[in-house]
């Protein structure tokens, strides 16, 4: 399988997030990618490194306020003298407050969702890198005629909405690369799979109301874990997209079994939608040893679970979202990558 990778991610950092009350050590890590690139590597993958596609394809998806301020943020940051070395807000707007600050503080605030997602001095470049290699992995399918490409790059990107950043992401890459994708190939209609352990929040806002992009997400319940306002069952889709939603909230401790059977049923409906390209939000932080705990999937069901997506019989892009357990990551990717292609 081709490997989109590039050694950029390192240029983003972050120390700090904010969890139960207190600042903790920041989990998304440099390590998260490079020991997934230490263990793939040698093992047949073939690496390949992302070109930089410019502004455009953020731009369809992103807006461009938020681009804007994304591009400035920590300079303006260090300009006006702020103490620490990453942007952070210290307030965000409420249900019942809708005007757009003019002062940075509160344009932080405005543009991210969380204390989880800081903006240090080489954040962005490093988001713009992960973006680029979604973007190369969705082209090498999509245009190039792969049966499959994988995507490893970082910060992560599912819980970014169109114009909000949060819970580790600053760019959405997998609806960059899906949008791509859908504009530059004869693709007509894309599924996002998301097998992430946390709900992909911002992939649903970003297509909620679209009829051509399913997006399917098999997450543990919000109702008392992250992003906690999104990822109920009740959300369909709207307007044009109505229908073209789906979320499968489990139980916290979900193992291998329960989790397949609720995969398959979401890959019935995926073939009633009938897409011509899927793209996987190749989360594997529901292994039973990753610390945020929601999942108890073991390595052998990351292998279960590539197989029963490979079933599908599409081209696919597999785009790393999270994972947190460094010792065991790359295994559990190498294993993810190795049934998939078995599988074809």
């Amino acid at each position: 399988m081709h490997v989109v990778y590039s050694e950029a991610h390192r240029v983003h950092s972050p120390k700090l997030y904010f969890k139960a009350g207190g600042f903790h050590e920041h989990p998304e890590v440099v390590e998260r990618a490079d020991r997934i690139a230490a263990t793939l590597e040698g093992k047949g993958h073939a690496f390949v490194a992302p070109e930089d596609y410019g502004p455009g394809p953020r731009a369809a998806i992103h807006s461009q306020p938020y681009l804007s301020f994304m591009e400035t943020a920590h300079a303006r940051w260090q300009a006006e003298g702020m103490g620490n070395e990453e942007a952070v807000p210290n307030m965000h707007p409420g249900r019942h407050m809708a005007g757009f600050p003019e002062g940075l503080v509160g344009q932080i605030g405005w543009f991210t969702a969380d204390l989880s997602t800081p903006i240090g001095p080489r954040s962005f470049e490093g988001a713009k890198t992960a973006a680029n290699t979604a973007i190369h992995a969705a082209r090498l399918v999509a245009i190039g005629g792969h049966a499959q490409a994988y995507a490893l790059g970082r910060p992560p990107g599912h819980h970014c909405y169109a114009d909000m950043a949060g819970g580790f992401c600053l760019l959405n890459n997998i609806a960059i690369a899906v949008q791509h994708a859908l504009t530059h190939s004869g693709a007509r209609r894309a599924l996002v799979l998301d097998v992430d352990v946390h709900h992909g929040n911002g992939t649903q806002g970003i297509f909620y109301d679209r009829q051509d992009v399913m997006t399917v997400s098999l997450h543990r319940d919000p109702a008392n874990f992250y992003p906690f306002y999104a990822g109920y069952g009740h959300e369909r889709g709207a307007g044009a997209g109505d229908g073209a939603n789906l979320n499968i909230p489990l139980p916290q401790g979900t193992g291998d079994n329960a989790y397949l059977d609720a995969l398959g049923g979401a890959l019935d409906a995926v073939k009633t939608f009938a897409p011509d390209i899927v793209f996987v939000a190749l989360g594997v932080d529901g292994y039973e040893g990753d610390p945020f705990d929601g999942f108890k999937i073991t390595t052998e069901g990351f292998g279960r679970i590539a197989r029963a997506n490979a079933e599908l019989g599409l081209p696919t892009v597999l785009v790393q979202e999270g994972g947190y357990n460094t010792d065991d990551l790359g295994t559990n990717v190498l294993r993810f990558l190795t049934e998939f292609e078995a599988a074809r």
